[in-house]
């Protein structure tokens, strides 16, 4: 029988005690635990649920599509770096094999991004020919998916030269209201400004990086309590897309000038009080397991540190229906990570499932563990 941990300290977002005992993937009593469950390893440290990558592409590389066995190597790079819940932002491979495993980050998936012919990424995405086939393949996507479609919402109109809306106002509200019909929700790829209008009248739930977002459209945000996930690190590539554009001045020219000022448009996003979640958006242009990257990045919108791990961990989990530690997942660190964010990469344990999978003390599976007891203090051993 494999042992069960106690898990003792202190919440690094919140501050909250944390006394907590998994048996397994199952949270359980003190009394439960104690009766039935030998030996127990004890955890103690400064504790956070385990980090969401709201935004990520399991299956999908800078070469294009990969294979399902690479797939679950990205999956467990992003395990190793504390994502414990991922978001699959679309993917043109079927991960669904990857789903419900104990061992890999929870996978809550959209199914294959939906565009236009020549209006995104090469093969990545399901291109419609007929705007008004978008009601029926967002119905098709919700099929696919565990609970989210993704929308391209605007991308390059080489016809003039920049940025531009993919779908009619009238076909997203009819899609988007397919999509809650299925049980689905909806999220959208949208770098400019004139596509968000439509989608956030249309019912969008969430916008993916926003970069163009103005004082009206993040008014319409709160008032709709939608979401946005700004993936920072991949917004620092603005300027070689800008680069790689020269054919297109006014796009160049757009892209440049929606990097210089995304800090300060995410800042007044968050300052208005649109919630804000950790989006590394790997998979393309990005490696697999860059979250704290993108964690320290958000301090730049003006969030403190612990504002920043809650949106990364407990405000994300809560918004995805994956409360914190209920699956038995935790991060524990030696040091408060509030302090100095540099922390996240250190984490003396991984825990998915109530197992010891990643950190300074592995679980090696006999019970005990890989790495040296830290003595008083935080640390692990075998009770």
């Amino acid at each position: 029988m494999s042992p069960a941990l106690h898990l003792t300290g202190i919440d690094a977002a919140t501050r909250a005690p944390i006394d907590l005992y998994f048996d397994g993937a199952r949270v359980v009593g003190t009394g439960e635990t104690t009766d039935s469950v030998i030996p127990v390893i004890s955890v103690d440290g400064y504790v956070l649920p385990g980090f969401v990558d709201a935004h990520c592409h399991i299956g999908y590389s800078m070469s294009g599509a990969v294979g399902i066995g690479e797939a679950e190597r990205q999956a467990r790079r992003n395990l190793a770096a504390g994502v414990l819940v991922i978001r699959d932002c679309g993917s043109p491979l079927d991960t669904s094999a990857l789903a419900g495993r104990d061992d890999l980050p929870v996978l809550i998936r959209a199914g294959q991004h939906i565009a236009r012919p020549k209006r995104y990424i090469r093969d990545l995405s399901v291109d419609l020919d007929d705007p008004a086939d978008l009601v029926a393949e967002v119905t098709r996507q919700a099929a696919r998916g565990t609970g989210w479609v993704k929308l391209v919402g605007d991308w390059i109109d080489r016809s003039i030269g920049d940025l531009a809306p993919l779908w009619p106002d009238d076909v997203l509200a009819e899609a988007i209201a397919a999509a809650h019909d299925a049980g689905a929700r909806v999220t959208a790829h949208v770098f400019g400004e004139d596509a968000l209008p439509g989608l956030l009248a249309a019912g969008i739930d969430c916008i993916e990086h926003g970069t163009g977002l103005t004082d009206e459209t993040i008014r319409e945000m709160v008032c709709r309590r939608t979401h946005l996930v700004p993936t920072m690190i991949n917004i620092a590539n603005f300027p070689q897309f800008a680069d790689a554009a020269d054919r297109y001045p006014a796009y160049a020219k757009h892209m440049r000038d929606l990097h210089a000022r995304s800090d300060e448009t995410f800042g007044k996003a968050v300052d208005a009080g649109i919630p804000v979640h950790a989006g590394t958006d790997a998979g393309g242009y990005i490696e697999h397991g860059r979250i704290v990257d993108e964690i320290i990045a958000l301090t730049r919108t003006g969030m403190d540190r612990r504002a920043v791990l809650r949106a990364a961990g407990h405000d994300a989990r809560t918004w995805l229906g994956e409360p914190a530690y209920s699956r038995a997942d935790a991060l524990v660190f030696a040091d408060d990570p509030a302090e100095d964010l540099e922390r996240l990469r250190r984490p003396l344990a991984v825990i998915r499932a109530g197992r010891i999978v990643a950190g300074s003390h592995r679980d090696n599976g006999d019970g005990g563990d890989d790495g040296p007891h830290h003595g008083p203090g935080p640390g692990i051993r075998l009770a």
